[in-house]
């Protein structure tokens, strides 16, 4: 298991790092997720005997990145000319409340 933390949490800061640089919002999401899995992780590593601290963040910062991965809506959304909030589907625009609109 100690040989898998290094190379996991490197992919973990390289998600997070990418994510940063696009607008794809289904990599944002699961960076997101590997990176609050990772901190759970931490926390519960070094919480629960028998698990360190690294094994439970690199642990996390997996978990996290899939459910982040298959929660996300992979939508992009647009502004119009008048403020609203939309997404295209079929070629159609998909009017939504501002409160879902994550450009």
């Amino acid at each position: 298991m100690r040989r898998f933390i290094v190379p996991g949490l490197i992919v973990a800061a390289g998600l997070s790092l990418g994510a940063c640089s696009t607008n794809d919002r289904t990599l944002r999401d699961t960076a997101v997720g590997a990176g609050v899995g990772a901190a759970g992780g931490a926390v519960a590593g070094a919480v629960i005997p028998g698990v360190s601290v690294g094994e439970g963040a690199a642990a996390g910062a997996v978990a996290g990145g899939v459910i982040g991965a298959v929660t996300s809506d992979g939508r992009r959304y647009y502004w119009d000319e008048r403020g609203d909030c939309y997404y295209v589907k079929d070629d159609r625009r998909v009017y939504v409340d501002r409160k879902h609109c994550n450009p």
